[in-house]
């Protein structure tokens, strides 16, 4: 199931009340089709070959695709620790069409006037890195399911916090350590002094989150949770060290500092469609 928490940040004279959602690596008992990614629609897949795959027991990415399965992840929006028997996921009739895929566009006119831009289009599920409206890199992204959508619009990165983590939900019961929302990246706080980040968080493979931005951190997965055994993918410190570098904003201690003239961040799009 999906578990909310809430965390209180002071800095200065703000209180911030922060919200973020987590996945386990299970079915949703709400509506277990939505396990079947095959169902999502992305506007940038529509002419491209896949047929759905169900997974079945003693199967996993690697086993399925070898070198290539860090493409399938990406392809479907979803980690390793979220591929299961007995959901679905969308495999290319041809591996060649999906290495190197991303949505979103290599150039971006409106970009150009900004050393670096952030662009994330929450119908394809995509986060992308621009320097003058050139793309540097992209990466999937969770971001707010339905009813807590991440907020529409144009934003300014404001703070950084390395080693983010709740303080009030804690992993394994109340015992546990507090749940890491490593490499965060603050941009934005509504009238409720809710605080939105972009984190390395879980990607179940759709919208999960309760606003916030999740990015791949394979790392992370695997101190907390055991797995992947072997890290690979961790996108979310890739996304932090190049917007929030310690060659621009000092040397970075791992504690919350708010930031002048972080990159701006566009968010926009609805969110993707189940079939």
């Amino acid at each position: 199931m999906l578990v909310a928490f809430f965390t209180v940040l002071i800095s200065g004279s703000w209180l911030i009340w922060e919200i973020d959602a987590v996945d386990p690596p299970g079915a949703s008992p709400v509506d277990k089709a939505q396990e079947d990614l095959s169902r999502i629609e992305y506007p940038s897949q529509k002419g491209m070959r896949w047929h759905p795959r169900f997974i079945r027991p003693h199967e996993t990415l690697e086993s399925l695709y070898g070198n290539d399965w860090i493409w399938v992840a990406r392809f479907n929006r979803v980690d390793r620790r979220h591929v299961y028997p007995g959901m679905t996921i969308k495999e290319p009739e041809r591996m060649e069409d999906i290495r190197g895929y991303t949505p979103l566009p290599k150039e971006l006119p409106e970009a150009k006037p900004h050393r670096k831009y952030i662009l994330l289009d929450l119908t394809e599920q995509w986060i992308g890195a621009y320097e003058r409206g050139v793309l540097k890199f992209s990466m999937p992204a969770a971001t707010g399911k339905a009813g807590t959508e991440t907020p529409v619009g144009t934003f300014r990165i404001s703070a950084r916090h390395q080693t983010h983590t709740s303080s009030l939900y804690r992993i394994n019961g109340e015992e546990g350590d507090q749940y890491p929302m490593d490499y965060a990246l603050r941009f934005h706080i509504d009238e409720k002094n809710v605080g939105y980040y972009i984190h390395a968080r879980d990607l179940p493979g759709r919208p999960a989150s309760h606003g916030c931005v999740g990015l791949y951190d394979e790392e992370m997965q695997e101190r907390t949770f055991g797995t992947p055994e072997e890290p690979v993918m961790v996108d979310s410190r890739k996304m932090y060290e190049w917007a929030a570098p310690d060659s621009e904003y000092g040397d970075d201690y791992g504690d919350f500092e708010e930031i002048d003239n972080g990159p701006t961040l566009e968010v926009r799009g609805t969110l993707p469609v189940y079939r």
